[in-house]
């Protein structure tokens, strides 16, 4: 027993190991980016690459819906007037708005 415990102390003891394990130690836990950081950086990264894909699906989207509108006046004169209320001259809008329960 003692011989095999003999060349595991003298590692042990060895200067150099000592210092790369503090080494070691020290970059995980006491550095500016130590693994909290970078488990929260991490993260933060998940968050900003699902954003991104949901903005560019909603591009997408939107590409999709003006490429319609432009190609069709009467798509075009149907968003206008039920997004911004546009009307013809002459015209009279109504514009109907539903009665909340609670008055």
């Amino acid at each position: 027993m003692k011989n095999f415990l003999f060349p595991l102390l003298r590692v042990l003891r060895n200067f150099y190991f000592l210092t790369g394990v503090a080494f070691v130690v020290w970059m995980l836990l006491f550095d500016g980016n130590d693994l909290g950081k970078q488990y929260d950086m991490y993260r933060k990264w998940q968050e900003l690459r699902n954003e991104k894909e949901y903005y560019e699906s909603s591009i997408k989207a939107v590409q999709h819906d003006r490429a319609e509108l432009l190609s069709s006046p009467a798509l075009l004169e149907k968003f206008a007037r039920e997004k911004y209320l546009m009307k013809r001259p002459g015209e009279d809008v109504f514009v109907l708005v539903p009665k909340e329960e609670g008055k």
